[in-house]
């Protein structure tokens, strides 16, 4: 799968660059101070400012590791939600560099 971006860890949230063809955006990932409930997520997507996704742990079944697993909606992704998750950025030795990895719906 495809990597669409790059996060850093930065305490508990993420921060760096949504990158497709012809999308360049900052991003945030930042907990999530008002979730309430199991159905709301546990992170917030922001990019200047504005709410553009969020994003929910998992814990992948095979390796039992947890993963943040992300749906992105902007007027720039046409009228499709993307899906993603932050996986480990290949070739990296920081253990704070994630890769956004597309996970196509379809």
């Amino acid at each position: 799968m495809p990597a669409i971006g790059f996060v850093t860890r930065e305490g508990r949230g993420f921060k760096g660059q949504l990158r497709t063809l012809s999308i360049r955006a900052d991003i945030e990932i930042a907990p999530n101070s008002r979730k309430a409930g199991d159905t709301q997520p546990d992170y917030l997507v922001r990019s200047g400012g504005a709410e553009v996704g969020a994003g929910w742990l998992r814990r992948a079944e095979s390796s039992g590791n947890d993963y943040v697993s992300l749906s992105l909606a902007a007027p720039e992704f046409g009228p499709r939600r993307l899906y993603a998750n932050l996986g480990r950025a290949a070739g990296q030795d920081d253990d704070d560099a994630f890769a956004i990895i597309w996970n196509p719906a379809d």
